[in-house]
């Protein structure tokens, strides 16, 4: 650790807040967060994390702030910032498992249920669907390493124990997560419209024919359209989601922005 002196003056504390910081990213970030990954991991994963952003943190510290200090403020901002790096990832997972909830719903299979391996609890199948089918692209676009260099950056771009402006950063994280079922509702829309519309047909074919029972037909016929729709809208949603990388860049710098963090 070359350019740290951990017996220096706040040196011990820039270690802590560092680790707090890691440790918000490896809270909610996917791949990190996931049940499957023991304790243990988690814990190396942390402490080999904190040890090597600890010089360019030191480096970055501002002097003109005195040492660091761990107080409930520092405390709480650090693991914030953390949070709000792994927050951008966790969102287009979310979206992914909602927009699959949304297609079971609509579609009638939201009682078809399967144990998640990730989060070891029971989802819709089409839920469970969309999550992995997310997280695979997600892990083929590299975007494990890229909040690892987000977390890198951050070091440089929020010195630890820099003051934030928590009330606009707060306001900000909920409207990111209130853009997760945005998300998630613009991923489902092209399988609930093909539904809605051949639920449309079959309401005007009842209409045309009562003596024709479709409630018969009704539910295969909703799910056979729902799974087509999806199917076709796959390689669609494949290229929205290859977008990612950007769309986190943009979502990192408007929670930083919020939280008045500047370099």
């Amino acid at each position: 650790m070359t350019g740290f002196d951990l017996f220096a003056p706040g040196g011990l504390a820039l270690l802590v807040l560092l680790g707090l910081r890691v440790g918000g990213v490896l809270l909610i970030a996917p791949v990190f967060a996931a049940r499957p990954v023991p304790v243990p991991v988690r814990a190396v994963l942390l402490v080999v994390l904190t040890l090597v952003l600890v010089p360019a943190a030191a480096a970055a510290a501002d002097p003109a702030g005195g040492p660091a200090r761990v107080t409930a403020e520092s405390f709480f901002a650090e693991s914030l910032i953390g949070f709000a790096i792994g927050l951008g990832a966790a969102v287009l997972i979310g979206a992914a498992e909602v927009a699959g909830d949304y297609m079971a719903m609509q579609m009638g299979l939201s009682s078809s249920s399967v144990l998640d391996p990730i989060n070891q609890s029971p989802v819709p199948t089409l839920g469970q669907f969309a999550n992995l089918f997310a997280l695979t692209l997600f892990l083929a676009l590299g975007g494990h390493l890229l909040l690892l260099e987000a977390l890198a950056a951050s070091v440089t771009v929020v010195p630890i124990g820099a003051g934030l402006d928590f009330e606009p950063g707060l306001g900000a994280m909920v409207a990111l997560g209130g853009a997760l079922f945005a998300l998630g509702l613009r991923f489902a829309a092209p399988v609930i419209v093909a539904v809605m519309v051949g639920n449309l047909a079959l309401g005007i074919l009842s209409k045309a024919a009562p003596q024709f029972n479709v409630l018969i037909v009704a539910f295969p016929i909703q799910i056979g359209i729902g799974l087509f729709a999806l199917a076709a809208a796959l390689p669609l949603l494949a290229v929205f989601l290859s977008t990612w990388p950007s769309l986190f860049e943009g979502m990192t710098t408007t929670l930083f922005d919020a939280f008045g963090a500047r370099p």
